[in-house]
């Protein structure tokens, strides 16, 4: 048996490969998404309006925790699995399943423990699902056409956003329909990815032993044997860091400091307009990362313009300037995802590790979720509110952009 699930990709994909795998990159985004910016802020404000903001820091943080525990597990596991439907698709429908559960679980419960538990469960499936979806580009895709694929599954990232806010206000009303119908379509949209296309198969004989010590020992990766692996990921913590400084609050800084009739509109229009910036530039950007081979150049440009999003958030407290940063934050971001999904996949230590390598990579998408709520509550509450917020959000990215230079094997 040859080892080509461990070979580096040469053959391009098909736009009908890339459109299912960004459904099922969709799927997950929509079930992290829709809970956080809406569902649960809601549920909470129901529970205990007078304490909702550390409420929502509380249940996001210890899901957040849950996530980067269970991410590059469940990468590990998948980097080792022989199945003749290949390493990842069984791990991308079983994560499926236990995520609706667990958003199902999460609407039925009334009080915060009850709330937390089933946000735990929606957190380990959708987890399992992320380090599925994720690894497929690093499996599959060859190097010159990894950042127009990476623009492609992150737009589902931002739509994800988007398709939750119009599914959750306008499709259906109620919490409890909410998170029914988030669970059911986080299931269906993984469905096309899972059953239309193969998987390359892992032979038994190159399996790496599962052994707990060295599933527990693979949740660190040396940044001094792998430095630019070690840069990638403080670079990705970093601006995930000021982008969920930045959102974690949104639903109350429209009600607060923009004092907007309907924030739930509100944070809908902006999904829209976010996601709109992001679909005009995420692939455009791959198309120039692929074609000149430059990585770097291109986050270091998204860096700066997410930080002037941050800015005008935090000194233009109204809706048209909320607005004009909705759309400078998603054309900044649209960039990030494409160039910088595309930039990782290079700089990952071992091919037998993929999966597991990119979950660890993934911790740098929870980790701030879990920091993000220590750091933003006493900012809020003490340090300058929502000026203040939003001025750390832009000097967090700016630090982000200053660290990618550190990264030498990719242009």
């Amino acid at each position: 048996m040859d080892g080509g699930a461990l070979s580096e990709p040469t053959a391009r994909v098909s736009w009908r490969w890339t459109a299912s795998l960004s459904l099922a990159n969709l799927a997950v985004f929509l079930g992290f998404f829709t809970p956080i910016q809406i569902l649960l802020p809601l549920q909470l404000e129901h529970l205990d309006s007078a304490h909702k903001a550390g409420l929502l820091s509380w249940v996001t943080g210890v899901g957040a925790l849950v996530a980067m525990l269970v991410n590059p597990l469940a990468g590990a596991l998948s980097d080792r699995t022989t199945s003749r439907f290949g390493r990842r698709r069984p791990w991308i429908l079983a994560g499926a399943l236990l995520g609706a559960a667990g958003l199902l679980l999460t609407a039925a419960q009334g009080g915060l423990l009850g709330i937390t538990a089933g946000w735990v469960a929606a957190q380990a499936g959708l987890n399992i699902m992320l380090a599925g979806v994720t690894a497929p580009v690093a499996d599959q895709v060859p190097v010159g056409q990894r950042a127009v694929v990476s623009g492609w599954t992150g737009i589902s990232q931002s739509l994800g956003l988007v398709v939750g806010a119009v599914l959750v206000t306008v499709l259906v009303s109620g919490v409890l329909p909410g998170y029914a119908a988030t669970a059911a379509m986080t299931v269906a949209l993984a469905l096309p990815f899972v059953f239309l296309f193969r998987d390359p198969v892992l032979p038994r004989e190159l399996r790496a032993p599962i052994d707990l010590r060295a599933l527990a020992a693979g949740y660190w990766v040396s940044p001094r044997r792998y430095p630019d692996f070690g840069w990638a990921w403080l670079t990705r913590f970093l601006i995930n860091l000021g982008n969920a400084i930045g959102t974690l609050y949104l639903l109350y800084y429209l009600t607060d400091a923009v004092h907007y009739r309907s924030p739930e509109t509100g944070v809908l229009i902006l999904t829209a307009v976010y996601t709109l910036a992001a679909l005009l530039t995420a692939v455009p950007s791959g198309l120039v990362s692929d074609r000149t081979g430059r990585r770097r150049a291109l986050v270091v440009a998204s860096c700066g313009v997410m930080a002037v999003a941050a800015l005008i958030l935090a000194f233009l407290h109204s809706w048209p300037a909320t607005v004009l940063a909705a759309a400078v934050l998603g054309a900044g971001y649209g960039i990030y995802l494409a160039v910088d999904q595309a930039l990782v996949t290079q700089v990952l230590p071992a091919a037998a590790d993929r999966a597991k390598d990119l979950g660890v990579i993934n911790i740098a998408n929870s980790g701030p979720q879990v920091l993000a709520p220590a750091v933003a509550a006493p900012i809020v509450a003490d340090c300058g509110g929502y000026v203040g917020l939003y001025v750390a959000t832009a000097l967090v990215t700016l630090l982000a952009a200053a660290l990618v230079h550190r990264i030498r094997g990719v242009a």
